[in-house]
């Protein structure tokens, strides 16, 4: 059965050290393969992964290099680094299925509303099982704002790896 996961601001081909040396790396190009390593231990090709904005910085070239190796099925959604020239090379990428803004996903009881942007949902006992499932901030907290049921999925918050749905929930779980 494929597996669903999530990921943000992997940031490949990021020159600035703030983003790599950051992350533990001594360069971008060790950050780069690390990440394709760490993605594709994880990731088969028939998994879809939501990859939350930011994909890729600087060198676009460079960095569709790096992109095309990744294993799964990918949904991105849009970041502030994910200009209209960017978006049009990765439509020309097979392993990115589509390219949006935001998106909602249910699974089993839970819904989740997928943006780049960290986004308040609220705290309505009705809407227990809604959260939001984003990146950004490349804060190193995953729950930097669980009083909002916000989900950091950022790559910082998880030593540069995808999080798998049940992974999510059972972290939801233990803190409510």
């Amino acid at each position: 059965m494929n597996k669903i996961y999530f990921i943000s601001d992997c940031h490949f081909n990021h020159d600035k050290e703030f983003i790599w040396k950051e992350r533990g790396y001594n360069s971008i190009k060790e950050m780069n393969e690390d990440i394709v390593k760490k993605w594709n231990s994880i990731i088969d090709d028939n998994d879809i992964i939501y990859h939350l904005g930011d994909l890729a910085l600087g060198n676009v070239d460079e960095a569709i290099k790096y992109i095309k190796q990744l294993k799964g099925q990918i949904h991105l959604i849009r970041g502030n680094h994910c200009t209209d020239n960017k978006v049009e090379r990765y439509k020309e990428l097979d392993n990115i299925i589509d390219i949006k803004y935001a998106d909602m996903i249910k699974y089993k009881k839970w819904s989740f509303y997928l943006s780049h942007y960290p986004t308040m949902m609220g705290c309505w006992a009705d809407q227990k099982k809604l959260w939001n499932i984003s990146g950004h901030t490349h804060s190193k907290d995953k729950f930097e704002n669980k009083e909002h049921k916000v989900y950091n999925v950022a790559a910082d918050a998880h030593d540069c790896k995808p999080v798998e749905i049940e992974q999510i929930i059972k972290d939801i779980k233990e803190i409510e």
